[in-house]
């Protein structure tokens, strides 16, 4: 559990007891409650907000050094969508450097210590990108398969990123940010050969924990393989 958030407690209304002993405390989890349900109203604000200039937001999830700037540094070569991305990251504002130098909007957040973005970061960064010349905004969350799943920042849909080089094993590991998944993107398919990764491993998790999620393959490398992701962004315009 990091210093500012119920990061173990992936259900925001479950109140059974937990094998955490620091969240069997009942103190505890009323904060916790009542930090998740302030940032579930905050989210709900983001999403009047989003809809308000017409923007579809998509919030991206995945372990560190899965591909998503990467993703959306080459994506707005091959759609004539208009995107801004808002990047969270403990330190640097290297992701939002990236892309700027790409010619994409793009705003920084530095956690500083939190593993996740929440719904109040992503409020205040809002206000920093042109929304009203946008047709989608991407919240590229802070690398981590485990915290960003339980916090609602207040996109439309859920994007989470697993690349070839962590292995096909993390989809059932990290059963909850998968089950909120509305798109999965296996990345670095160029690298197949070299990995003992299982697209049909894959693609059966993810199946068997969110039936209704779409899974695609990608590569940067093989700018063929992203233009069903653009036609499935397509499909999802408000």
């Amino acid at each position: 559990m990091c210093k500012d958030c119920g990061c173990s407690l992936t259900d925001h209304h479950h109140h059974d007891i937990v094998q955490n002993p620091q969240l069997n405390d009942k103190k505890t989890l009323r904060v916790i409650h009542k930090i998740l349900d302030k940032n579930d109203l905050e989210a709900a604000h983001n999403r009047q907000h989003f809809e308000s200039h017409g923007v579809s937001a998509f919030n991206l999830m995945s372990s560190p050094g899965s591909g998503k700037t990467t993703l959306l540094e080459h994506l707005h070569q091959h759609t004539s969508l208009r995107y801004a991305v808002i990047e969270g990251d403990l330190e640097t504002s290297r992701d939002a450097d990236r892309l700027q130098a790409q010619g994409i909007a793009a705003y920084q957040i530095q956690t500083g210590s939190a593993c996740h973005l929440d719904a109040f970061m992503v409020h205040g960064a809002l206000h920093h990108l042109p929304l009203d010349n946008l047709d989608i905004c991407f919240v590229e969350n802070v690398g981590n398969l485990v915290c960003p799943a339980s916090y609602d920042v207040g996109t439309h849909k859920n994007i989470v990123l697993v690349s070839v080089p962590e292995g096909d094993d993390k989809i059932e590991k990290y059963p909850v940010m998968f089950r909120r998944a509305d798109l999965v993107l296996l990345t670095k398919c160029d690298l197949l050969p070299y990995f003992d990764f299982s697209v049909e491993e894959a693609r059966e998790q993810v199946a068997k924990l969110n039936p209704n999620a779409v899974v695609l393959e990608v590569s940067v490398k093989q700018p063929e393989t992203l233009v069903p992701v653009v036609d499935w962004l397509n499909s999802q315009i408000q």
